[in-house]
């Protein structure tokens, strides 16, 4: 099965046996990479790592399995069967429809336009990717995301610029945006708190659903196929 993250700290939760990671990174490589490793083979595919809220009521740390993936150009389909397993294995996780989008959402009053505009409750950088990639391909999909961000909160642009091309962070560009704008000293504190929580319960998350990722065995799969086909 093919794992798409974002980040490099996601990809390391992701690993596991049976399991072929994907870091996106900053995403223009993705649908490529893919192309490539469902060629390889794949049973399905799975978007996973952290997100940005956009339902208000949803606090950093909170684990979402989307309902669907919302993009530029409608909506995509998950594999409803494989959700329910996930729904079943995360006990505390949300379930809710979520975005994928080219650019990051920053600002509050964004997230709440989104929110209002699209309904989707979550918002990450690759999950419309590897939706489209499912359709394309026949594969089953699945998302699950952790909140890291909240609706009410704002990413500094400093934390932004210290993300390098293949996820990982740099250290140095995090520590000169800062010395240009001391004034996200602050916020910056409150998102590597918001990041803490996340990557807490994307671990633990990660330890629930096991080697497998509670994706659908292909008989089944096949059996609900037959049992929606029956009269």
């Amino acid at each position: 099965m093919i794992v798409v993250v974002g980040l490099a700290f996601e990809a390391r939760i992701a690993a596991g046996p049976g399991v072929r990671v994907i870091c996106s990174g900053d995403g223009r490589n993705l649908a490529s990479s893919l192309r490539q490793g469902i060629a390889a083979g794949c049973a399905g595919l799975l978007s996973f790592g952290v997100a940005g809220g956009l339902a208000p009521y949803l606090g950093s740390g909170t684990c979402v399995v989307a309902s669907s993936i919302l993009a530029d150009n409608g909506e995509l389909p998950i594999d409803r069967s494989w959700a329910q397993r996930l729904l079943a294995a995360l006990p505390e996780a949300v379930h809710g429809p979520l975005i994928g989008v080219a650019q990051p959402v920053t600002t509050p009053a964004a997230k709440r336009a989104l929110h209002q505009d699209t309904g989707a409750i979550a918002v990450d950088m690759e999950s419309h990717v590897v939706g489209r990639a499912a359709v394309e391909h026949g594969l089953p999909v699945a998302v699950v995301r952790v909140i890291a961000d909240s609706a009410a909160h704002a990413l500094p642009t400093a934390a932004l610029d210290a993300v390098r091309a293949d996820g990982s962070t740099d250290v140095l560009a995090l520590l000169r945006g800062l010395a240009r704008r001391p004034h996200e000293i602050a916020p910056l504190m409150r998102t590597a708190l918001a990041a803490q929580a996340a990557r807490a319960t994307l671990r633990r998350g990660r330890q629930l659903l096991g080697p497998g990722l509670e994706v659908l065995r292909l008989g089944e799969r096949d059996q609900d196929t037959l049992e929606k086909a029956a009269p």
